[in-house]
């Protein structure tokens, strides 16, 4: 009888402290995330299922989760960061002056056949409503110009509200990859 008991007790204590340690890597480190929409598109696809780091500041071009003022997680790539001057012109992104790659946007843009990608803009005709992007904030574009909710749309978004970073996708199984930004 005691040796059962023991044996339950050991079971109890394994189980507890395996909950323990995934309630702490899912707070601390690691969270899975479902991508909701057409906002990432080509780059990520609607239901695509990934991991999102939380260890780390974001860097420029890197794609991030965020709670938005809707209440909802978005997913969207960094563009700005604190300080910087963003402007797009001519479908072309300018960074403090500086014209900058985007080779993710290459496959949608050689499908427009009239107009532009992504439409003329400078931060302070968004709703962040200054010429940089505010200390503490991050300015973010979907991948998908055309039908993305973003920082144009919502302004700038607080560091705060970062869940984390992501560029592995583990599911569907066929589509497991890492994004290279």
């Amino acid at each position: 009888m005691v040796k059962k008991k023991s044996e339950t007790y050991e079971w109890i204590k394994a189980i507890v402290g395996a909950l323990v340690l995934v309630v702490i890597i899912r707070t601390f480190f690691f969270t899975p995330i479902m991508v909701d929409g057409a906002s990432m598109n080509p780059t990520l696809q609607d239901e695509e299922r990934m991991i999102v780091t939380k260890i780390g500041e974001p860097k420029r071009f890197d794609i991030v989760v965020f709670h938005a003022p809707d209440g909802r997680d978005y997913i969207k790539r960094v563009i700005g960061l604190p300080g910087d001057k963003i402007e797009y012109k001519n479908d072309v992104l300018y960074i403090n002056g500086k014209v900058y790659d985007e080779p993710y946007l290459e496959y949608d843009k050689g499908k427009i056949i009239q107009g532009t990608l992504t439409e003329s803009f400078t931060l302070k005709e968004t709703p962040v409503g200054s010429d940089t992007v505010p200390k503490g904030h991050l300015f973010v574009l979907g991948d998908n110009r055309r039908k993305s909710t973003d920082s144009r749309h919502i302004g700038a978004i607080p560091l705060e509200e970062v869940v984390g970073t992501t560029n592995i996708v583990y599911y569907p199984i066929n589509e497991i990859k890492i994004i290279k930004n």
